[in-house]
C-alpha cells in the first residue's frame, strides 16, 4: 500500500513526464505494474482467480 507522503508526491506532479510512476488503481502499488489492466501483479491474481477478470484463467496442468 502507498503511503500518504507517495500519494502527495504523486499529485504535486513532476518536473518532468519520464519521471512518472505508474501505480495499481486498486492499492497504489508502483511494481510489478500491468499496463493493460492497470493494476498491479498481486490485484491482478486475486481478481483472477475470483473470474472478476474477463477472459484471464490461471494456468493449470
Amino acid at each position: 500500500m502507498a503511503s500518504k507522503c507517495q500519494w502527495a508526491k504523486l499529485k504535486k506532479g513532476n518536473k518532468y513526464k519520464t519521471r512518472e510512476v505508474n501505480r495499481c488503481k486498486l492499492c497504489g502499488r508502483d511494481h510489478g505494474y500491468h499496463r493493460v489492466f492497470g493494476i498491479c501483479r498481486l490485484c491482478l491474481r486475486e481478481l483472477a482467480l475470483r473470474g472478476e477478470l474477463p477472459g484471464v484463467v490461471k494456468a493449470s496442468w
